[in-house]
């Protein structure tokens, strides 16, 4: 990759893109895509993968290519399927991207015969390989086999299935009719089965595995049909764009004229199962033409038929009808079927409204009672008795009264809604069951040697909103996948072993965890949600949180706040729960789980159905009879878990594909637009690793993925040999030629009967093999060459082998020598025994000596004369040693004169250890004085700490005394404020009478002046009497001008004594403003300013602007928020609440500085944020918030909250987070115990890095001159 080789990149349309890498992070690259020079993008290392040279090369299998990774694997297919190759293998595993047309030839009778018996990778991929490798395996090891089709919905499942089941009675059928048979059962289970979707318009809403038995012979003999988990939620409502099953419509489409009038059939709107998804008809312009126009609903009419190059409505109902005579349905039966499919539809169109009567229940529209007839009518029903089944239920008593008495209760017109949907349900669901068991009715068998079995289910399915269907499939992919897994890696470790080639074991991600998680007994959730339904009110709500407490710490199981997708984030936990699957986590809204879970019927409505007139409708019932009168016994509600079904029947379908050989068909949906010819690689790639294809690329790496048997290389290469390299055995021909090609030998190994090659390199081999003559030559001369080396280095080892033994009869004689020495040395050592055991006792004693020396050493006293005697017996040891080299002694002088020195020894010891005990008591009561001196230590401290307790109680005391001082002053001012208000009040009454009086005066006379103004245009002699009289108003106007002077002087010396009033105070304040005009100083200046202004009065002045517009800015904020938002919040609820309701008086700000002397104010009061408050209702992680003021302002501001991380902010640097409030508006002087010490506050702000926050907002100029900034710069000088 150094050399600007071309890599694969995420690219998230595309999957991958190509580039080059051009730089390397620490744990991403830098990639350079080619197609756009010159912009890079970062990469994770992990999602960055090697390219093959040539990109645009093509290969059926995919092990063959040189790089075996998930972008490798989505190129290839995405190069195969350009070129219309729908089908690539993975080792032995087939992928199959869906065309979304038809391929010429791809399918034909030609192409059948063309791949009978051929071994897998000798023809190109396809679905009749896997079919003919099923069947060939069948044959020789003489056991079941299974193929396994997964995909998701659109995929192509259905469509390889049938592919699979042609083949298969084609090629090994008897050319009878039961093989038509198999092949034509299927349109029949489509029509019931199949509906179209959003991603599909043929889409099968059940799985199924589809066995195909063989005598010995293997020969087709039968087949048999097993369903999986029908759809029912389908039958009552689709969304807008999807329709229900398509028997429906094909009845309404297809059905003649007498059929149509019998059952009373009409278009598709007029049914409510029908209306509320789409009711257009699939149809061709030729058939489209073929359905009458009453059939049409409105929307077919305005937007046309639906298009399929596979389904048409109005044809597929005959091609269903000449289906059901093939599989040996009469017309009687073929009738029956219809027929309930229209009681179906009726059932859908009878409403229920609230009755008149005081019961509480509900009766049947007016409108509806034709309706309900028809349903009576086609499903074999009393019509009086279907109604009062449909709206009442039927309960029996247990105990009080006659046990066993027969209570009718009335339903709502909800519940009425409910059962009849419930019923529509059960017929369907039961009329689908009839329906396979007379398919399988239509193959039988006596006797079955093997079987292969088709299984047809949905792969793994993840939507925005997920249901109860989507977990059951899921837990059933769960299970596959597991199988997949054990099945695919255990196949090849074993091969592995039986060709002794020493590979080491491949480990994989084991996910029974999360199967346990689902099916796990009493835990499960599939038994939890049985036991909510057992619960006399269930509800989704409560099954929901017992699911999220019984596995609070599971790692496969979380609550949808954590998902990755905004929309799951909205999902409340008593809603849903997130599930990690083996591909990816999945959230699931576990509404109508509950219901969904339960396949009973009301007791009333099933007895209804078991006893209808009507045979086939009472046979569809009668298996369930038998456990109903249990049910009648119990007086209870009825509950069929359909969760525990589906684990029942999935853990017997496991057991029998555990027993079968397998092989797996992985379907691919190329386009979510279902059209041909476009291939979106993000999708894919999401497919290809849900369905487990990128793990298998894992093993096959590590592994050896292609191999070849000897015999056929040897066939495959022969015609290249010359005939003297031919006569060779296979395997020694194949090692001669992989010697002469220079082949790595880390490259291949060779097994017991076959060769195995590394990923991709058997592509290369083929390619050496095939190349030009003249390069053939030279191999024949290298593997001659070859040979002669390996004959040479046979007589080479035959020499070695006679030198061997020449070595060895030299070796044997110099071992007889050696035995003779021993033998010597064995008697001169039993005679000097006693004198070396001896000898070896009194080492070891002198070994000894070096402890003694240590004790000595850590004695304090008497260490001389301790070393004196240590050096004595140390002589003593000495001397015993020289007499026993030199004198001949017996064992019994040895070891009497060795115990005498033992004895000596352990005396000394023992005196030394006195010794040492003495000085250790000692050192002991020496500790015991210091820890008294310590304890004497603490006591005093505890004792000043307790003094500082004290102070401090003593200093709230006064600040509450304070607190209620000022309460009571401020009580008492209020109620003179309120005296002087009321005299005020009463001398401004008279003032504003007088001056009504004068205003009514100058009123008339501006008339009357305006009247003589218009004379006087007419009339000049007038002018001077205006003039005069002009004159004299103008001293009237004087006099009353003397008056209101005399009025303003009053009013000044009412202000005098109205100065203390805070009304006043406030016309003061507004007074003060104005001798500054801050109305239009920018925000900046203001807050320049206050940072930098010695007036003491500008700078109140600057500071009560600053704030009014903080206030103001917030007010606009809060108003004009984001819908769906929380206001956002600076100061704790209750103080906001309390400054609105009680609007605090604006006081001069010089005067209130002076007030306030810049008093350093602290408080503390418990604080919830909005967004917290609904996840902890209770308040169990309630928050503080802490402030200080200096003076009238806030100066810092504290947010302490569990589980985060503190919220420290200052004037200055924080004012738009800050509380813009006064202190007097906050009213948290007048909360009790809201106010703390100094130090209380310090010592959090310390703890909090609240200094190093302040000290940088100074050093950035950000924080404003406050009390606290002031003394952390004298602090720091």
């Amino acid at each position: 990759m150094e050399d600007g080789k071309p890599v694969w990149a995420p690219h998230p349309t595309d999957g991958f893109q190509l580039g080059t890498i051009v730089d390397i992070g620490a744990d991403s690259l830098s990639i350079e895509p080619l197609k756009q020079k010159g912009k890079t993008f970062l990469a994770p290392i992990n999602q960055v993968f090697p390219a093959e040279d040539d990109v645009n090369k093509h290969v059926e299998d995919n092990c063959s290519l040189m790089y075996l990774n998930e972008a490798t694997l989505l190129n290839n297919v995405r190069v195969r399927y350009s070129k219309d190759k729908i089908y690539t293998f993975v080792a032995n595993i087939l992928i199959a991207v869906n065309p979304y047309y038809d391929i010429p030839k791809l399918y034909s009778p030609e192409t059948i015969k063309k791949y009978h018996g051929r071994s897998l990778g000798t023809l190109p991929p396809h679905v009749y390989a896997i079919a003919d490798k099923a069947y060939r395996d069948m044959k020789v090891l003489k056991m079941s086999q299974s193929i396994i089709v997964s995909g998701e919905s659109g995929a192509g499942k259905t469509e390889n299935t049938k592919f699979v089941l042609r083949y298969l009675t084609t090629s090994y059928g008897t050319g009878q009719d039961i093989d038509e048979r198999i092949v034509e059962a299927n349109p029949l289970l489509e029509a019931f089965g199949n509906a179209k979707t959003v991603r599909n318009n043929n889409s099968s809403r059940f799985g199924k595995f589809v066995e195909i038995h063989f005598n010995e012979k293997n020969t087709v003999v039968g087949g048999f049909v097993s369903h999986y988990l029908l759809e029912k939620s389908r039958i009552c409502r689709q969304s807008s764009e999807e329709r229900n099953y398509h028997i429906f419509y094909r009845l309404c489409a297809g059905a003649s004229e007498d059929i149509r009038q019998k059952f009373h059939l009409s278009s598709p709107d007029t049914f409510r199962y029908l209306n509320r998804g789409c009711t257009r008809f699939f149809a061709s312009k030729d058939t489209d033409k073929q359905i009458l126009q009453n059939r049409k609903s409105p929307e077919h009419m305005k937007s046309g038929p639906l298009k399929d190059p596979l389904l048409d409505d109005h044809g597929d109902f005959n091609r269903m009808s000449v289906a059901m005579k093939k599989i040996g349905l009469d017309d009687t039966e073929k009738l029956d079927l219809f027929r309930v499919v229209a009681g179906v539809l009726h059932l859908g169109n009878i409403d229920f409204e609230e009755a008149g009567s005081t019961s509480g229940g509900c009766a049947i529209k007016n409108q509806s009672s034709q309706t309900l007839e028809h349903c009576a009518e086609l499903l074999g029903l009393e019509e009086e008795d279907l109604r009062v089944s449909l709206t009442t239920r039927v309960m029996l008593t247990t105990a009080g009264g006659a046990k066993g008495t027969v209570i009718k209760v009335p339903l709502k017109v909800e519940q009425a809604n409910n059962a009849r949907d419930a019923l529509a349900k059960a017929v369907y669901s039961r009329l689908f069951d009839h329906v396979v068991t007379r398919v399988n009715q239509c193959f039988p068998f006596d006797s079955s040697a093997n079987f292969i079995g088709v299984l047809d289910i949905a792969g793994f399915e993840y939507f925005e909103h997920n249901s109860f269907e989507q977990f059951c499939i899921n837990y059933c992919n769960e299970k596959l996948q597991q199988f997949f897994n054990e099945r695919i890696l255990k196949e090849e470790q074993e091969l592995y072993q039986r060709e002794g080639l020493g590979v080491n074991e491949v480990h994989y991600v084991d996910n029974q965890d999360c199967i346990d998680l689902v099916e796990a007994k009493v835990v499960g959730i599939l038994d939890i949600l049985d036991e909510e339904n057992r619960l006399p009110q269930p509800t989704d709500q409560h099954f929901t949180d017992t699911v999220h407490n019984k596995h609070k710490d599971h790692f496969r199981l979380t609550v949808p706040r954590k998902s990755k997708l905004a929309v799951h984030r909205n999902v409340r936990d008593d809603e849903g729960f997130i599930i990690r699957h083996f591909a990816g986590a999945v959230c699931y809204e576990t509404t109508k789980f509950v219901e969904k879970n339960n396949d009973a019927l009301h007791m009333s409505l099933e007895c209804l159905v078991s006893e209808s007139k009507d045979r086939f409708v009472r046979e569809l019932f009668e298996n369930s009879n038998n456990s109903k009168d249990m049910k009648q016994k119990a007086g209870k509600l009825s509950f069929i878990s359909v969760g525990n079904k589906f684990k029942t029947q999935l853990n017997i379908l496991l057991e029998k594909l555990r027993s079968t050989g397998s092989s797996f068909i992985r379907c691919i949906k190329p386009n979510l637009k279902m059209i041909s010819h476009q291939f979106e690689g993000a999708q894919i790639l999401s497919q290809l690793q849900c369905s487990g294809m990128v793990s298998v690329l894992d093993l096959m790496q590590g592994g050896f993925p292609s191999r070849a048997p000897f015999h056929e290389l040897y066939n495959m290469y022969q015609k290249y040999m010359p005939p003297k390299l031919t006569r060779l055995d296979p395997r020694l021909f194949c090692k001669a030629l992989f010697k002469a090609l220079g082949l790595n030998e880390n490259d291949y190994k060779f097994g017991l009967t076959r060769v195995f090659f590394r990923p991709g390199k058997f592509a290369e081999f083929d390619q050496i093999m095939k190349s030009d003559p003249d390069h053939l030559a030279e191999l024949v001369k290298k593997v001659n060459k070859w040979l002669i080396h390996s004959r040479w280095k046979k007589v080479q080892w035959c020499a070695l082998s006679v030198i061997k033994l020449k070595n060895k009869i030299l070796y044997r004689t110099s071992a007889c020598i050696k035995m003779q020495k021993m033998v010597r040395m064995w008697l001169c050592k039993r005679k000097h025994k006693p004198r070396i055991d001896g000898l070896v006792k009194v080492r070891n004693l002198k070994k000894r000596m070096d402890r003694f020396n240590e004790v000595v050493a850590g004695l304090k006293e008497g260490k001389q004369e301790m070393s004196k005697q240590i050096q004595d017996l140390d002589g003593a040891i000495e001397a015993l040693m020289i007499k026993i080299k030199s004198t001949i002694m017996s064992r019994i002088e040895i070891d009497h004169d060795y115990q005498a020195l033992v004895t000596r020894s352990e005396q000394l010891l023992t005196a030394m250890q006195n010794k040492k005990k003495e000085e250790e008591e000692r050192e002991r009561l020496r500790r015991i004085e210091e820890e008294m001196e310590r304890e004497k230590k603490r006591r005093d401290e505890e004792e000043q700490r307790r003094k500082q307790d004290e102070e401090d109680r003593r200093l709230k005391a006064e600040m509450e005394l304070k607190r209620k001082q000022e309460e009571e002053e401020r009580k008492r001012r209020e109620e003179e404020e309120r005296r002087i208000q009321m005299e005020m009040e009463v001398q401004l009454q008279v003032e504003r009478e007088e001056e009504a009086s004068r205003q009514t005066v100058l009123e008339q006379e501006r008339r009357d002046r305006e009247l003589a103004l218009r004379i006087a245009q007419s009339e000049a002699e007038l002018i001077p009497e205006e003039v005069q009289n002009d004159a004299g108003l103008r001293s009237a106007a004087g006099t009353i001008q003397l008056k209101s002077l005399t009025m303003e002087e009053m009013a000044k010396e009412m202000t005098e004594l109205l100065a203390r009033g805070p009304q006043v105070q406030a016309s003061k304040a507004a007074a003060g403003a104005k001798k500054y005009e801050l109305s239009k100083w920018k925000y900046a200046e203001l807050r320049d300013a206050i940072n930098t202004s010695c007036d003491i009065e500008l700078l109140a002045a600057c500071r009560e602007e600053f704030h009014r517009r903080l206030k103001v800015y917030h007010a606009w904020k809060s108003k004009n928020k984001k819908r769906n938002t929380e206001t956002e919040q600076r100061a704790p609820k209750s103080i906001t609440d309390y400054a609105q309701q009680n609007p605090a008086p604006p006081i001069p700000a010089r005067q209130y500085e002076v007030a306030m002397n810049r008093q350093q104010r602290y408080f503390r009061i418990p604080f919830i944020r909005p967004g917290d408050q609904y996840k902890d209702p209770q308040g169990k992680k309630k928050g503080w918030w802490y402030a200080h003021f200096d003076g009238p302002w806030i100066a810092r501001q504290m947010e302490l909250h569990p589980d985060k991380h503190p919220i420290l902010l200052v004037a200055g640097k924080d004012d738009m987070e800050m509380c813009e409030l006064s202190l007097e508006e906050t009213g948290l002087s007048r909360k009790r115990g809201a106010e703390i010490l100094p130090r209380q506050f310090e010592e959090i702000w310390e703890r909090c890095g609240g200094i190093q926050y302040l000290r940088s907002a100074i050093e950035s100029r950000q924080a404003r001159p406050t009390y606290a900034t002031a003394m952390l710069q004298s602090m720091f000088k």
